[in-house]
């Protein structure tokens, strides 16, 4: 009988790794290729430039616009559809049987937002904390209730 393959996504807004658990007593291994990073820089640097300014719609008044979303923003969302977009490539190939997936809240809600729809078919569970700093070896006491390492 073939081992079912769990993969352990464990991210944030700005970096993620992926694990493996190939059943009861195994543990869990980095994934090759599976270490995804991006920038992290603040608004403040990605927006270099001062607003725009516009005038009333009545009157001889001049105001600063104010901006509609913010880049920091923008590219944590990007970097969990992108991440997204590649969990799926590798499981329409076969590479994992159930996914577990380890961020803080608002990173979770990023991935929950662009998860498909087959790929939310194998998901297995959610953890709702920052688990990006703690070592491999260290995993099983928070993951435990979802998956027997």
């Amino acid at each position: 009988m073939k081992p079912v393959r769990t993969w352990i996504l464990i991210a944030d807004g700005a970096r993620a790794r992926v694990l493996q658990n190939s059943g009861p007593g195994k543990g869990v291994q980095q994934v090759d290729g599976c270490d995804y990073r991006t920038s992290h820089e603040a608004d403040r640097e990605i927006r270099a430039d001062r607003p725009g300014r516009t005038h009333d719609s009545t009157g001889a008044g001049r105001h600063a616009m104010e901006a509609t979303s913010s880049p920091h923003r923008m590219a944590k969302d990007g970097f969990a559809r992108a991440l997204m977009a590649d969990l799926e490539r590798k499981r329409a190939t076969g590479n994992f049987d159930r996914l577990l997936i380890v961020a803080p809240p608002r990173a979770l809600g990023d991935l929950r937002h662009h998860i498909p729809g087959a790929l939310k078919s194998c998901l297995v569970g959610e953890v709702h904390k920052d688990l990006t700093h703690v070592p491999n070896d260290e995993l099983a006491a928070y993951i435990g209730d979802f998956l027997a390492v």
